[in-house]
């Protein structure tokens, strides 16, 4: 994401290279309509005045919407299509629009997990002079879904749980860099698929704050407005039959504080132990690098008198299977599917490579096996899965064939088989698109508050 400052653009005349002025576009939407538009942006992307401002977000026509789910919302919320991406677009007030904005930016700066805002528009007004809404752009998520399309007939136990310990991880990482939520929910997170879990992305920041750290109130406070708002979400889904029938939704929403308080343990809590069991402060790390953290900073007390070390993380920064697979090979993935596809590596290495040196191995690797596997998917197979996910699905499909038949499965019939039987029959996720009728849009859309 661009990071530089902000760029205030105005729609009158004005030519391309004109500095901070987005220009007039041909074709698209009527210039004599577009009254005096507001258009602050971190990037100039100029298909925004493509789009017919000049119309309530409600009414705007179907032919520059995209049809992606979207929920009950306190806001009017549609999906747009901006070049060759696909924008949310919110209308809210200016004085919300511009705090969710710049929350965003500082967000996606901090390596959070969020969707990135594109820009805030004010100055609408109708045909007839009506002042229309402030209203915020954000660029929607590809391959991420809301938790309410993950479900075929019904949402089962085993999913709930891993949303629920996404959402966990989630908060987790927005306490740590000081970020107070305000309206933690299901519906106010996308999930992208994460080897076999999901990782969870912020989608409305409107009530967030970002402190310099948060009090053991402010996190506490945090996590009981997600278990509420989980064990409302859940218990809608179970009026509507949605989830398995055996499934409590109080009992499931306490599931986050589990969870959230066990992780937040793990990265922050003291711990001590006897001057020979030094052997302990690399097992700590350890345990925190397989949970996905590089410990960048820890402190180490020792007393007077006394043989007790006394250890506890300072920073702690999450990606650290990410980066490590970035590293070696160029490829960005999501945490678990780093962590599974940097196995695969390694095995590999030890099979084929063992006296090569890690990042020439990593390169063959790329090249032999990860390369390979996304060129066999077709075309028309493409937008069902991320690249990683689909490697990852290859590889667990290879080897639960190869258990199966009791025989080392070439590489080759492995990807056939997953294509054949498996990815085949997946929806497409690059885009998540329901067709059914308007009363089952609205049970299935993500965001039920604001959220694209």
């Amino acid at each position: 994401m661009n990071d530089s400052p902000d760029a205030e653009w105005h729609d009158e005349p004005t030519d391309w290279d004109q500095p901070g002025k987005l220009p007039r576009t041909r074709g698209g939407s009527d210039p004599g309509t577009l009254g005096s538009l507001n258009i602050t942006a971190a990037a100039t992307d100029p298909e925004l005045l493509d789009l017919p401002w000049h119309i309530g977000l409600e009414d705007w026509p179907a032919q520059y919407l995209a049809a992606l789910p979207r929920g009950i919302s306190r806001h009017i919320v549609r999906f747009a299509h901006l070049g060759g991406s696909v924008i949310a677009i919110k209308e809210t007030s200016e004085h919300v629009a511009r705090h969710e904005y710049h929350m965003l930016r500082k967000l996606r700066r901090l390596d959070v997990p969020s969707v990135e805002p594109v820009a805030v528009i004010t100055g609408r007004k109708a045909r007839d002079g009506t002042d229309l809404d402030t209203v915020l752009v954000t660029r929607h998520l590809k391959f991420s879904m809301p938790y309410r399309a993950l479900f075929s007939q019904t949402l089962r136990r085993d999913t709930l749980t891993r949303l629920i310990d996404a959402q966990a991880l989630l908060l987790v990482r927005l306490h740590l860099i000081g970020f107070y939520w305000g309206d933690v929910s299901l519906s106010n997170t996308l999930f992208r698929r994460d080897a076999g879990a999901f990782a969870a992305y912020l989608v409305d920041a409107e009530t967030g704050e970002l402190y310099p750290g948060l009090s053991s109130g402010q996190r506490e406070y945090d996590l009981e407005i997600a278990r509420v708002n989980i064990a409302g979400e859940l218990m809608d889904l179970s009026e509507g039959g949605l989830i398995e029938e055996e499934i409590d939704p109080l009992a499931t929403s306490e599931l986050i504080m589990d969870s959230y308080r066990r992780l937040w343990a793990e990265l922050t809590d003291q711990e001590s132990f006897d001057l020979n069991d030094r052997w302990r402060v690399n097992a700590r790390i350890r345990r925190l690098n397989e949970l996905g953290f590089d410990v960048e900073e820890y402190a180490i007390q020792t007393e007077a008198n006394s043989s007790q070390i006394k250890l506890q993380p300072k920073v702690v920064d999450a990606g650290h299977h990410s980066r490590r697979l970035l590293r070696l090979t160029g490829l960005d993935a999501q945490e678990n599917q780093a962590r599974r596809l940097l196995n695969d590596m390694d095995a590999y290495r030890a099979d084929n490579n063992p006296d090569v040196d890690e990042e020439l191995s990593a390169h063959l690797w790329v090249t032999q096996v990860f390369e390979p596997i996304v060129r066999a998917v077709p075309r028309e197979l493409g937008r069902k899965l991320e690249p990683a996910e689909v490697v990852h699905e290859v590889l667990e499909h290879r080897w639960y064939m190869s258990e199966k038949q009791d025989r080392n499965v070439p590489m080759a019939e492995a990807v056939q088989s997953y294509l054949d039987s498996i990815l085949m029959h997946r929806r497409d996720e690059a885009a998540i698109m329901l067709t059914a009728d308007t009363k089952t849009m609205d049970i299935l859309g993500g965001g039920a508050r604001d959220s694209p």
